[in-house]
């Protein structure tokens, strides 16, 4: 009788304690990735970017979507934080709101950066700190 070799079985390493990221941090970018995971939100963040900022209507133009569909997408980005709304009139205006984006993106940078090391790599990438000079 033939026997069959089971396939080798890949181990997870445990990770070292001091380099787990807080659950908080964690739970923000697991919502960021989804969120960024829609080609549509991509495209608001990116029209927005370039904008500064624009209504529901120009949106759904430049989105080629309808007006229900855009704002579905502008409710689930506005709701975690990474855009923001004003209302003038009849119109909502959206913007980003860098402020969080680049708050839970700094945090993970820290949260896996070896503090013995000034920079951290991935693959041919080296992230550097920016030094704040006094100006």
């Amino acid at each position: 009788m033939l026997e069959l070799a089971e396939p080798p079985v890949r181990r997870k390493q445990p990770v070292a304690e001091g380099n787990q990221l807080p659950d908080q941090l964690q739970h923000d970018l697991v919502q960021l990735f989804k969120l960024l995971s829609d080609e549509t939100r991509l495209r608001v963040l990116m029209y927005l970017y370039r904008e500064d900022e624009l209504h529901v209507s120009a949106m759904c133009e430049r989105l080629q979507q309808s007006q229900p569909a855009v704002s579905h997408h502008l409710a689930l980005l506005r709701e975690a934080g990474l855009i923001g709304c004003r209302r003038d009139g009849k119109h909502n205006f959206y913007s980003i709101r860098q402020t969080h984006f680049h708050r839970v993106v700094a945090q993970l940078f820290q949260n896996i950066a070896d503090p013995t090391q000034p920079e951290f790599r991935f693959d041919e990438f080296i992230v550097t700190p920016r030094r704040h000079t006094g100006a």
